[in-house]
């Protein structure tokens, strides 16, 4: 199992000591430098993983620092499927597509000779989670082809309001890892601004991103459809085509990062290979960075997966995170809980 700490953590834990032992010190915002960290981060252990996060964040928010980053500098990407709630045994996204997809097949006899479609189809999950990103969203893209961008954003909501994890016997939304929650809140309450960074639908995810995350509409980065405008009889729309126009997954996630923001990011956070590319960008910039991987260890109150993962698999990070100095968040170590406490819910049995 693999832990380490990051670089500035290490090169710099003198200053951050002292930082942390002085009076407290406040930045242009008004705000306390690394405000309130034992309480925001209550779900963390206290491990050298949660003192490396309170430690980047009260070195770069200390106006005395010599690394400290001006308020408008402080942007932090977040990947969503894995990161800051689960993607087994298939995403959010897919399993609300998949839905979506059996209710209008009878209109696609050619789906039955298309994947993901035919795996669908077939009840084969495994297979059409296998597809990753570029199969949901196209799965979603076909099935949700034809409806205007408000049918589309009051189906999602409706689902939302109703959809629960067979699994884990809770809501979807329900299920946002709490200590990700925590550092969210922590964060903002430290001057940053907040983005998610996803392969998914931005519309998909910006219907539950405020309510969930807390993270506004505008910050939220996604793979996109093709659109139709169309007037009719004094009528303007947007009508979703059943077509994927954007795809950020990969190396697409820093140009998304780039041409949306157009700031390199201080903080990243992923869980899979596939947010290598973002984690690299950011720790690229000049100045102190800090990038992070959740590792998913913990199987009795969640998933463990890593390496042979079909979807959301982590093995080119953990090989290159020691060297790159990237932090590595062990789920069933550095957390306390995985889950907001809910007294009312079981875990299903599962063969996944």
């Amino acid at each position: 199992m693999i832990r380490t700490m990051h670089r500035y953590c290490v090169a710099f834990t003198v200053v951050v000591l002292s930082a942390c032992t002085a009076t407290p010190r406040y930045d242009a915002s008004g705000s306390p430098a690394g405000a309130s960290s034992a309480a925001a981060l209550a779900s963390w252990n206290d491990t050298a993983t949660k003192r490396s996060i309170v430690d980047f964040v009260t070195l770069v928010t200390t106006p005395e620092s010599k690394n400290f980053v001006a308020r408008a500098d402080r942007i932090a990407v977040f990947d969503n499927d894995g990161t800051l709630w689960p993607e087994q045994p298939a995403s959010v996204q897919l399993v609300f597509a998949l839905q979506r997809a059996k209710t209008v097949a009878g209109r696609h006899p050619e789906w039955r000779r298309q994947e993901p479609f035919r795996s669908i189809l077939r009840g084969n999950l495994k297979r059409a989670a296998a597809s990753g990103d570029a199969g949901s969203m196209r799965l979603l893209a076909a099935a949700h082809a034809g409806m205007t961008s408000d049918q589309f954003a009051a189906l999602v909501h409706e689902w939302f309001d109703s959809a629960s994890d067979p699994h884990f016997n809770r809501p979807y939304a329900d299920l946002a890892y709490q200590p990700m929650l925590e550092l969210l809140g922590y964060l903002r309450a430290n001057g940053f601004r907040t983005y998610l960074v996803t392969g998914d639908d931005v519309e998909f995810v910006r219907d539950m991103a405020q309510r969930v995350y807390g993270i506004p509409p505008e910050q939220v980065i996604g793979s996109t459809v093709r659109y139709k405008y169309s007037q009719t009889n004094g009528a303007v729309a947007l009508t979703r085509l059943a077509q994927v126009d954007n795809l950020v997954d990969g190396a697409a996630k820093p140009l998304a990062i780039d041409r949306v923001i157009g700031r390199r990011p201080v903080i990243a956070f992923g869980n899979a290979d596939s947010d290598v590319p973002m984690l690299e960008w950011t720790s690229a910039g000049d100045g102190p960075r800090f990038a992070a991987l959740l590792h998913h260890t913990d199987g009795e109150r969640e998933y463990a997966y890593d390496r042979t993962a079909k979807s959301g698999k982590l093995d080119r990070g953990l090989d290159e995170a020691g060297e790159k100095g990237w932090l590595v968040v062990d789920m069933k170590d550095d957390w306390k809980t995985v889950f907001k406490p809910d007294s009312t819910a079981t875990v299903a049995v599962s063969s996944n």
